[in-house]
């Protein structure tokens, strides 16, 4: 049996698999918040205690660059790291890897409708190719093209500089520049937590009016889904902006 996650800022989730007719077929699966846990090693001990498999390979898709089997999660207060892992879930051996390479591995898997069309390109077209997944962080993952196969690798592009390209957006990096005291990354503007951002930009520069009720839910709720959730049903103007 192999125990595998996904391990985000926001949830880790986790399941079991067996080989079956030459696939990985999911056995059980769960998802849970991250920041319930002291550690990865913490969730997956919750994960296998609840749900008593033998283990022989354990890998995890993480948040974040790893390097010789250890990763210092950007969105979270872990350090993982593999030969701790191995150790305390008694597992023969744990893998390792970033998250969105991982997403660039699995789009082989997904079929012709798991795939939903944002902006129509040219059919058949072959080539390198990126994989962009915006949640806690901006993750990215490139797919090397060699003319045979794609080769996944990854990439920590929503570290780089978020680049202004028209006023308002310099008025927004601007804006970002001085919240921060300096970098402004692609994942402060195009992420969970960016949505926040960009909201409050718009509030604060007087581009739009908070009402009374959205400033109380915000406080309660998570601000990027009340944002969304708003910004979709057209309830409020400010949340259509953001």
């Amino acid at each position: 049996m192999i125990l595998a996650g996904d391990i985000g800022g926001t949830s880790a989730r986790l399941a079991y698999f067996e080989q079956r007719d030459g696939r990985l077929r999911s056995v059980v699966e769960e998802v849970k918040h991250s920041r319930d846990f002291p550690s990865l090693q913490a969730a997956a001990l919750a994960f296998k205690g609840k749900n008593q498999y033998e283990v022989t390979t354990a890998c995890f898709g993480v948040a974040g660059p790893v390097n010789e089997g250890r990763v210092e999660a950007p969105n979270l207060p872990w350090i993982i790291d593999a030969k701790v892992l191995e150790r305390e879930l008694g597992v023969g051996k744990v893998y390792l890897i970033n998250d969105l390479e991982a997403n660039a591995h699995g789009l082989a898997e997904l079929r012709e409708d798991d795939f939903a069309v944002l902006a129509p390109g040219v059919a058949g077209a072959v080539g390198n190719a990126a994989v962009i997944s915006a949640g806690t962080g901006l993750g990215e993952a490139g797919l090397y093209w060699d003319g045979a196969t794609y080769h996944p690798f990854a990439a920590e592009g929503g570290h780089s500089d978020f680049a202004p390209a028209n006023d308002l957006q310099a008025e927004l990096w601007n804006y970002l520049h001085h919240k921060f005291g300096g970098h402004v990354s692609w994942e402060r503007v195009l992420s969970g937590p960016g949505q926040y951002n960009l909201y409050e930009f718009l509030r604060d520069t007087g581009k739009g009016k908070e009402e009374q009720w959205l400033a109380e839910e915000l406080k309660t709720g998570d601000p990027s889904a009340v944002i969304s959730k708003y910004g979709l049903s057209g309830k409020s103007s400010l949340c259509v902006q953001a």
